[in-house]
């Protein structure tokens, strides 16, 4: 290693180590490690332009242990992304751009929001597949305007997670060969030394899920690095594993120990540190003006990649009109909000039907008019009506498919969508409901990271039937509900289910669920637009001032009408409120609400076949709920309905005892 590349990499160190003290928080360890696996990544074999971080043929780059977030800042400020010394001095600290593990969106040049170990190494594949995608799109032969690898790395925590199981099996089933592990194995976790709970073979695993694997017996020999990084990307048939031998902490008087992984080294052990690392100066945050002048040198190289893909992409477009035509199709963020007034979309069949049917016909007419949609299924897309026909499904033999046959992973099918999304595709996911404790973690970071990903959730309650309690859903609503900036949908007829699909797909920053039904539901005559606002009036009292508010959501909607029908006929006049989806009708303003929901009415009851979890602010203290407070059975739907009291009588009897 050459000097000025040893003080390069020395520099990642050091300001990794400091950022940490001075914040007296975080994890030092990785950084120490891996600083030469991210100097010789990002400085010789990474195609990146710090000049515009938004380079559409970027290679991405995903730090999975996203613990070690001091590495990823220390290289963005090298390389010159804007990251000055001040914001890597305040580290952890409030509003700063540096938080403690790396968030999409806060700070220019990281590509995913990353801390749940595992997570980004899903994310990695699905930014690798939209790539493929992309590229069986777009590149002719001579043009290949959309060719960039995803790079990822992660160490011995990731590892153990089973995300990371799910995300690869299905990597190296599509063969994947742009996506590039790289494992920081210094056999250190929290606890100790990783035999104490992780012995397996790993590269042997990546073998067997269809990965060429490759190892660097020093993670200080950068030209090893180097050869293992460029014999990867010559592979044209596989991703590629590479793992590189470190040592946590690497330099520092606490190296290859437990306790250098999450807290700060101490004042002395610095110092003790730059005097290993034969580093110039013991005062916090220097770096020598000739490394700066190498990062410089380098990153005006890097500016040359983007210059000489803008040349081939000026000569495709010339050459290809028609594809700069759907390229700008691809990009045009105001094509789905012109469905507002595409008659075609808005239209339906007037027949009773299950919100699960009807959604998969507004998918297929979205496939149509929206070329970005892209997803699929964790193995139920018969099922979830999650299929486009004539879409092609997408395989490592057919990239341009469109169908994702996901398998049976809905965790990491979540954590690949957020990748697909992140990657600039309007991608979905699907399963049923109650499987939906297995996408959660994944949805939540879709939330944090404001990436409008679309979830199919069908089988939405005891309506499943025979299946039983361990496929009914009952509190998965209130979870998904109680999730910042998350929409959830549930739908009571076909003018719902399309506006709760022009609402996800309109999406800019928050992720939307669409909990569907698998029982037939009847078209409602008062359902309209209005659902777009979360809430309205669905059928209304004759009254100026009802006598009641029945307030529901999905099949409980139509039950909620009939029985209104019932009371009319003793005299008692109420108004049925569908609620599809509470986040929307709460940022509505407040003179809508209260016209809906006016104060003066606390005779209110509410009816959904989940728990009664979240209903309090709508019914109040004087009204009541038609919910579920217990775990399904197994049983016929329209069995389960009645006993467990989602029945008209129990209804109209709910509204009197709340009438005074």
């Amino acid at each position: 290693m050459s000097n000025i590349d040893n003080l390069s990499v020395n520099a990642i160190r050091v300001l990794s180590a400091d950022a940490v003290q001075k914040a007296n928080s975080g994890h030092p360890g990785l950084p120490l490690g891996a600083a030469a696996i991210g100097y010789e990544l990002w400085a010789n074999h990474m195609n990146h332009n710090p000049k515009n971080p938004s380079w559409e043929n970027r290679d991405r780059f995903v730090l999975s242990g996203g613990h070690g977030s001091t590495l990823l800042y220390s290289l963005l400020h090298l390389f010159g992304y804007g990251l000055t010394l001040d914001d890597l001095k305040n580290f952890r600290q409030w509003g700063s751009k540096t938080p403690g593990h790396p968030e999409y969106g806060v700070t220019t040049g990281v590509e995913a929001s990353t801390g749940p170990l595992g997570a980004g190494m899903a994310m990695a594949v699905g930014m690798a597949m939209a790539e493929t995608h992309l590229a069986a799109k777009f590149n002719k032969e001579g043009y290949p305007v959309v060719d960039h690898y995803t790079y990822v790395l992660g160490g011995d925590g990731c590892m153990m997670e089973g995300i990371n199981y799910e995300a690869f099996s299905l990597a190296g089933t599509l063969k994947l060969n742009k996506l590039i592990v790289l494992y920081d194995s210094n056999k250190i976790s929290i606890e100790g030394n990783t035999d104490i709970a992780f012995t397996e073979d790993v590269p042997a695993r990546f073998k067997a899920m269809g990965f060429k694997v490759l190892e660097v017996k020093d993670g200080n020999d950068i030209s090893e690095i180097g050869k293992a990084i460029e014999e990867a990307k010559e592979d044209k048939e596989s991703p590629s594993f590479i793992k590189i031998n470190t040592k946590i902490g690497f330099g520092s008087p606490k190296e290859g120990s437990a306790d250098v992984h999450g807290a700060p080294l101490g004042a002395d052990n610095i110092i003790a540190m730059k005097k290993t690392l034969g580093w110039p100066s013991e005062e916090p945050f220097f770096v020598p003006d000739e490394v700066y002048e190498n990062y410089k040198a380098k990153a005006e190289n890097l500016a040359k990649k983007e210059e000489e893909w803008s040349k081939l992409f000026k000569d495709y477009c010339e050459k290809f009109p028609e594809m700069k035509t759907l390229w700008d199709e691809y990009k045009d963020e105001t094509k789905a909000c012109k469905l507002l007034d595409d008659e075609d979309f808005w239209s339906y069949e007037e027949k009773a039907d299950a919100t699960r049917n009807l959604s998969g016909k507004v998918l297929n007419k979205l496939s149509a008019k929206l070329p970005t949609l892209f997803g699929g299924s964790a193995d139920l897309a018969p099922s979830n009506k999650s299929y486009v026909n004539g879409a092609g499904d997408y395989s490592a033999e057919n990239y341009a498919g469109r169908n994702v046959h996901f398998g049976v992973r809905e965790l990491a099918m979540t954590g690949i969508g957020n990748g697909l999304v992140l990657h600039g595709l309007k991608a979905y996911v699907s399963t049923f409901f109650v499987f939906s404790d297995y996408v959660k973690p994944m949805a939540r970071l879709a939330s944090l990271m404001e990436i409008p990903l679309t979830f199919i959730l069908t089988h939405d309650s005891i309506g499943v039937g025979e299946d039983g309690p361990t496929h009914e859903p009952i509190e998965q609503l209130a979870e998904f509900r109680a999730m910042p900036n998350f929409n959830v949908f549930r739908p009571a007829d076909a003018t719902e289910t399309i506006a709760a699909w022009y609402s996800a797909v309109t999406s800019k920053e928050t992720p939307t669920a669409l909990v569907l039904t698998r029982q037939n539901l009847p078209q409602l005559a008062g359902s309209s637009k209005e659902a777009l606002k979360g809430g309205y009036i669905v059928a209304d009292s004759s009254k100026e001032t009802p006598d009641a508010i029945i307030i529901a959501s999905g099949s409980e909607v139509s039950l909620s009408i009939e029985a209104k029908e019932a009371l009319a006929k003793e005299g008692i006049d109420v108004r049925v409120v569908s609620m599809p989806c509470m986040d929307i009708f709460e940022k509505q303003p407040l003179e809508y609400k209260e016209k809906v929901l006016p104060k003066s009415v606390r005779a209110r009851v509410a009816v959904e076949a989940l728990s009664e979890f979240g209903w309090g602010k709508y019914v109040g203290l004087d009204g009541k709920t038609v919910c579920l407070d217990r775990f399904g059975a197994s049983a016929p739907a329209d069995v389960l309905f009645k006993e467990f009291g989602f029945t008209v009588d129990n209804v109209v009897k709910a509204v009197k005892e709340v009438i005074k």
